[in-house]
């Protein structure tokens, strides 16, 4: 054992007892005055990095709530009015049966399908599969990206939440398709049905998963993650608003 001066009765690896004064151990070695801040370093455990769940809630509450500090009265009317568009717009949405469509027949599918389209190119270098699921990819993953950049570049949670509201309508948009993989009556792109050609994306996609008699299990299942999304949107939208309006109250 090492002692708080210099002199050492027993090695502190090998426990040989030790001359008083030795720099060294004389049997294993080991020079003491390095041994010792290794064996400091050891007896101290490394410090945690893991979160407990109430600091997760505190960081996602700043991300997605209290970053947004905006006190412009205009701001607050700009925002109020985009919200009830897109809740008015939204719940049409919701209120929609999958079959009808409605998603794919509205003003919002073509802001939808350019995205679509460079999906398909994008992820050519990635293969067959992934180059047919790439368009359906590319229209989720362009409202997701708007939603990160609004978080992390600009700090504006609110457009966060239109950015999800976006995110919802994509894959609710998509779900009709999906839907369609067996009967191959949409009209596409260039207005003709899938019957008409080699079939279509999610055709193609689950005849190569073999999942092409869940097409409209799996349809459901997107349009009501879609409406889940949805509904989080106007929740997470109205929270924002709600703050907002308490700041220009003050």
């Amino acid at each position: 054992m090492i002692s708080a001066d210099t002199s050492t009765t027993h090695c502190p690896k090998c426990h040989a007892e030790q001359p008083d004064g030795a720099e060294e151990c004389i049997r294993c070695g080991i020079i003491f005055a390095k041994y010792r801040p290794l064996a400091m370093r050891a007896s101290v455990s490394p410090p945690t990095t893991s979160f407990t769940g109430s600091e997760w809630l505190s960081i996602a509450k700043q991300w997605l709530i209290e970053s947004d500090t905006t006190t412009d009265s205009m701001t607050f009317y700009g925002r109020a009015a985009v919200f009830l568009v897109l809740a008015w717009w939204g719940w049409k949405f919701i209120i929609s049966p999958l079959e009808t469509n409605y998603t794919g027949e509205s003003f919002f599918h073509l802001i939808n399908l350019p995205f679509h389209e460079a999906g398909h190119l994008i992820f050519i270098p990635f293969g067959r599969f992934m180059t047919i699921l790439g368009g359906s990819l590319g229209q989720v993953l362009m409202p997701l990206i708007c939603l990160g950049t609004f978080l992390v570049k600009t700090r504006d949670p609110f457009g966060a939440s239109v950015s999800l509201w976006w995110t919802a309508e994509s894959i609710m948009d998509v779900a009709p398709y999906i839907n369609d993989a067996r009967a191959l009556e949409l009209v596409l792109l260039g207005g003709v049905t899938g019957k008409e050609t080699d079939g279509h994306d999610w055709n193609n996609i689950l005849t190569m998963l073999g999942l092409l008699e869940w097409d409209h299990r799996l349809a459901h299942l997107a349009y009501d993650l879609g409406i889940a999304l949805m509904l989080a949107s106007f929740v997470w939208g109205g929270v924002i608003l709600f703050r907002h309006h308490r700041r220009l109250s003050r």
